[in-house]
């Protein structure tokens, strides 16, 4: 049997329209075009529900044949959502109130699809987690209220089966998978005490000795928790709004593995700077780190948190797996030129580099073979519109419109579209393909009638790095960037040993020795104090490295000055010489 065709929703000035996904990419014969602006729309989990608000009215059809499924008289709602199964309906609209009413009108509904039956109504003043968060089954759904988390059972929404109470509950994730569910929780900082991330087992939450797993840390004004597809563990990307040391304006953030079988670490990124964006694989055994001030580095780390492939450097701020895991996106959006790398994950081996600048918007095609890139307002309001392509870089389709607000992919279950065998050679397409264009750093106008030279890079590129062990660690370079490193090390050795046969400068008289660390030996105070203090902190350094390769978990401030030791190296060297 053939895979079914995807369909893309979208949505924007002139109304809400379904196209039939790649290669055609024609509207659905049975669904017409609603002209009118929809505010939300929305898929079901197994994609076979669409349902969108145009101001008058919430519609529900089906996708198969565009029959009407339910109607709902709510033309101020704002958001959609389809619990797992397609049972419920999730409506939300602003929160008002009048003058002679204080507590005002329940904004959020919860409506039984089959009968088209209210079965609660709520209030969610924020749009924030407005909606509830059910497990697969369905068979449990959970809300926070009042710093506590609530739990139903069977959409029975009059019921609360259970109560995780903590102190100040700020954010939860529930995981997916089969039962038994679990809940993650955080709970922020106050007076000199950590935040935390605790793991629980529904419904096993009796005190903090019943906890899975727990990770507490000091630095944390917000997190973002991620659960792998096996709901085996977790990620905590924990940020601060502001950066004390100064190092970076997007404040500061780092990364904390938990798992459910209690163990728990920090994820030690070998480059300082913001931590852009994090994704779990599909096969939930690996995860990628976009990271690292610009060109950021992209790493791919193991379940040990070990690395696993370097990425290199590069102009980018996202990453996204396809849906089997077999091809990864690395991404510069934003205030990036919306360059894109697309690698084979399996053989580590980059496919297309296309290049979609001003996207807002990226999202995988439920085939793996698609892609769509977006501009959507109010995000920008010029160029608005969307573009779907191959991976291998071919644009299938453009379109251009008056104002875009958003593309959404239709849902399917796992299974649906098996893995393809990755494609190096691009896709046919009448619209071409855009390949990123070589970049060169910038250089001043008074040194651009000169020849450039390797000084002149703004910044010293990384090639990607195999980090697994074995004889393969060099398979996954090119072979022009093969060439490049073994350059840099034969100019290396050649300088080392030009210093080491270079005849020594003749003296009148002999100098004293200068490697004593015990009071003044050169003649001059104050570089016999330099020199004093950078052996101490070189020994310092020494022992740190001691430290982590008996397997010790260094701190971030160790980890820094272990990088600072050729800078010192070189400082301790140019006194010698100066000598």
């Amino acid at each position: 049997m053939a895979p079914p065709i995807p369909l893309l929703a979208v949505r924007g000035s002139d109304g809400t329209a379904l196209l039939r996904g790649p290669p055609s990419c024609d509207e659905h014969p049975a669904i017409q075009r609603d002209p009118r602006p929809s505010r939300c729309v929305s898929f079901s989990r197994d994609g076979s529900l669409f349902a969108w608000c145009n101001g008058d009215k919430v519609s529900v059809v089906n996708t198969a044949d565009g029959s009407v499924v339910s109607t709902f008289d709510l033309p101020k709602t704002m958001l959609l959502e389809f619990s797992p199964l397609g049972r419920v309906l999730a409506t939300w609209q602003l929160y008002s109130k009048s003058q002679g009413d204080l507590q005002g009108e329940a904004n959020l509904q919860l409506w039984d699809l089959q009968s088209g039956q209210l079965l609660k109504a709520l209030y969610q003043k924020k749009t924030e987690a407005w909606c509830p968060s059910w497990s697969d089954d369905e068979s449990i759904a959970v809300r926070s209220v009042n710093n506590e988390l609530h739990f139903f059972e069977n959409n029975d929404f009059n019921t609360i089966a259970n109560k995780l109470h903590m102190q100040k509950v700020s954010d939860f994730v529930l995981s997916p998978g089969a039962q038994p569910s679990k809940v993650a929780v955080y709970v922020p900082g106050s007076k000199g005490a950590p935040s935390f991330v605790r793991l629980y087992q529904y419904p096993l939450f009796g005190g903090p000795t019943a906890a899975l797993a727990n990770k507490s840390f000091f630095k944390a004004d917000r997190v973002s928790m991620l659960w792998n597809k096996k709901a085996s563990a977790l990620l905590v990307t924990a940020s601060t709004e502001v950066d004390k040391t100064g190092a970076s304006y997007y404040g500061e953030q780092t990364l904390h593995y938990l798992a459910v079988n209690g163990e728990s670490a920090v994820v030690q990124l070998p480059k300082n700077g913001p931590i852009y964006d994090v994704a779990w694989s599909p096969n939930a055994a690996e995860f990628c780190v976009v990271y690292g001030f610009m060109p950021a580095k992209a790493t791919i780390f193991n379940m040990k948190c070990d690395p696993v492939f370097d990425f290199g450097t590069g102009p980018r701020n996202a990453v996204y797996y396809s849906p089997q895991g077999h091809i990864l996106v690395l991404a510069g959006f934003g205030n990036l030129r919306g360059q894109m790398e697309v690698w084979d994950v399996k053989k580590y081996k980059q496919v297309s580099k296309p290049q979609a600048p001003d996207s807002t918007h990226f999202s995988w095609c439920p085939d793996g073979e698609h892609v769509v890139t977006a501009t959507c307002s109010p995000r920008l309001r010029v160029s608005n519109g969307y573009k779907i392509w191959h991976y291998t870089g071919t644009v299938l389709r453009r379109q251009d419109a008056g104002e875009l607000w958003e593309v959404r992919w239709q849902s399917f279950p796992d299974g649906c579209f098996p893995e393809r065998p990755v494609r190096y050679q691009a896709a046919p397409g009448e619209l071409g393909s855009t390949q990123a264009p070589p970049t060169q750093a910038y250089r001043p106008p008074a040194l651009r009638h000169l020849p450039a030279t390797a000084s002149s890079k703004l910044h010293e590129e990384e090639p990607p790095q195999d980090l697994r062990p074995g004889p393969s660690a060099e398979r996954c370079l090119s072979k022009s960037a093969l060439k490049n490193q073994k350059k840099r090390e034969a100019k290396k050795a050649a300088k080392q040993e030009a210093k080491s046969e270079a005849p020594p400068s003749p003296a009148p008289t002999p100098a004293p020795a200068c490697n004593s660390q015990s009071g003044p030996t050169c003649g001059d105070p104050e570089t016999d104090k330099k020199m004093k203090n950078l052996k101490k902190k070189l020994k310092a350094i020494e022992e740190l490295k001691e430290q982590q390769a008996s397997g010790k978990t260094l701190q971030k401030n160790q980890l820094e000055k272990i990088q600072k030791e050729e800078q010192l190296l070189k400082e301790l060297e140019e006194l010698e010489l100066s000598l």
